[in-house]
This record gives structure tokens, sequence and C-alpha cells, in this order.
């Protein structure tokens, strides 16, 4: 069993060394926190817990403490996918549920699993998720001052269980002040996905990891017999042909953990009962 975490960028030019050591003590909580249930749930099932936890945590652009778009309004995407059936399922542009994570896992039950705005805040209401803002003063500060982070923040997890199966789940909070009705890589195979052999989260600007279709050509190398590592590099070779900035956190079904970025430093944490690794 294995599993690993994104809290999307750190900068430090627009963070504090408080900002940093906090997230790293954030991350090593959270991750461990899912390992432990892992021991008795899914990949699938953690995978969504492990997400909600960092939504619910306001150091980063997911759920709580998302960005505020243009217009003043926050929207988020998640998706998550299960490697063993490869169904994927998401919101994008959702506003006002606390844990977007669990509408997304909500709708992999569905024939139609990709929702949007109005129709997957409904879909939301009908079953069970009550109204909640998820604006926090410091995201309003930010947006009244017209500061943004440079969309580097989403949230991620990849998780492999007992029974050798893998998914991955991602949120995001956008990238802030962006035109209304902008679609995110969260929500799409470009920043999430899953099969038997391999799942990848991104994190990153989202128009970029869509241009080089990230998670989905490093799975699709790793299925065909590159290493992890090899899978990372290409894709992420081909990334700098076009200046990307993203990141990617992975797992495959033989317990290989990697991650990578173009431009430092994305923040994360694995785990596996025993070593936890931690950005620095």
């Amino acid at each position: 069993m294995k599993i690993i975490i994104h809290g999307g960028f750190f900068s430090e030019s627009d963070q504090s060394h408080e900002v940093k050591t906090a997230k790293q003590n954030s991350l090593k909580h959270i991750v461990q926190k899912a390992f432990e249930y892992l021991q008795t749930h899914s990949a699938f099932d953690t995978a969504a817990y492990a997400v909600s936890l960092l939504e619910d945590d306001p150091l980063y652009n997911a759920g709580i403490g998302s960005q505020i778009q243009s217009d003043g309004v926050i929207r988020m995407s998640a998706a998550i996918m299960d490697g063993e059936t490869q169904k994927l399922s998401g919101v994008i542009n959702l506003q006002d549920v606390k844990n977007p994570i669990f509408v997304a896992k909500e709708l992999i039950k569905e024939d139609d699993r990709v929702l949007g705005g109005k129709g997957a805040k409904t879909y939301a209401s009908e079953h069970g998720f009550e109204n909640f803002s998820t604006e926090i003063p410091q995201r309003r500060s930010e947006y009244e001052a017209k500061l943004h982070n440079g969309g580097k923040g989403t949230v991620g997890c990849v998780a492999l269980d007992k029974d050798g199966k893998l998914a991955v789940a991602t949120s995001t909070g956008g990238k802030g002040f962006e035109i209304p009705g902008r679609i995110s890589d969260s929500a799409t195979v470009a920043g999430n996905y899953a099969n038997s052999v391999c799942a990848v989260s991104c994190t990153g600007v989202g128009e970029d990891i869509v241009s080089n279709a990230t998670a989905a050509k490093i799975v699709t190398r790793t299925t065909d017999g590159m290493s992890l590592e090899q899978a990372f590099n290409k894709t992420f070779e081909e990334l700098k042909t076009i200046d990307g900035f993203a990141g990617a956190i992975a797992i495959d079904r033989e317990g290989n953990v990697y991650h990578q970025d173009s431009y430092p430093t994305m923040v994360f944490a694995s785990f596996d009962g025993k070593n936890f690794q931690v950005f620095q």
C-alpha cells in the first residue's frame, strides 16, 4: 500500500518560511491520516478522502480557500478516477459546496459522470450536499488587491490499496481572477488519469497541462512498458517545448512512487507505512 498527495506549488518569492513549514506539517499529517484510512478502504475511497482533507485546509487552493474569479465568484472543479474500471467522474465550476471531490465521487455511479456549473450544483443539492461558502477573508483581500497566485494551486492524491488497485483524485479552486467559465485541467484526463497500471494527478497551469495531455501521456507510456521515471522524463521534456508549468505525482501497480515538477517547487508528501517523503 502506498499513497502520495500534492498541494500545488510553493514559491519562496511570495510565501513565507512559516507558510512553507505549515504546508510541510499539514501534508505529513494528511498523508499519514489517509494511509491509515487506506488500511481498511479501497484506493478509490482513500483518494477521495485524502483530497477532502486537503480541501478542508485553507493552506491550499481547493475547497475552503479556493481562489476568487474575476467576477468575484468562487467556482471549483474536481475529479476522481478508478484505475480498475477506468471510470472518471467530475464536476466543473461548481459553487457553494464544501467538498467538490465528494460530489465528483457521487457521480461515478451515473451514466452522465462529468457535470458543470448549475447542473453540477443542482445535482449536489439533490444528493444532500449542503450550501456552503468556501470563501475565506484572505482570498477576498487578495481579490480586492488584484493579487493572484499564478494559477499554481491544486490538490491531489494517488493511492495503491492492498488489492493492488489504483485510484486518483484531484481538486482545484482555480487560478484566481480567471474569466468565468474557464475550464481547468483537474476534471480532465490531462490532469487526473488512472488505469490498472498507473495513476497520475497534476498541478500547475491548467492550460499547459491540457496542451501537453500530461497525466494521460504518463499513464499511457507506463502502460506501454516505460518505467515511471522514463514516462515522466519524456512527458516533461515535451512540456518544455511550450515552457509549461506543471507538477505531477504518480504510483504504478508495482508500488513505485514518483513525482516531478517543471519549476520549483511542488508541495507533496508520500507515505508507505514506514517512510515519509515531504517536499523541502
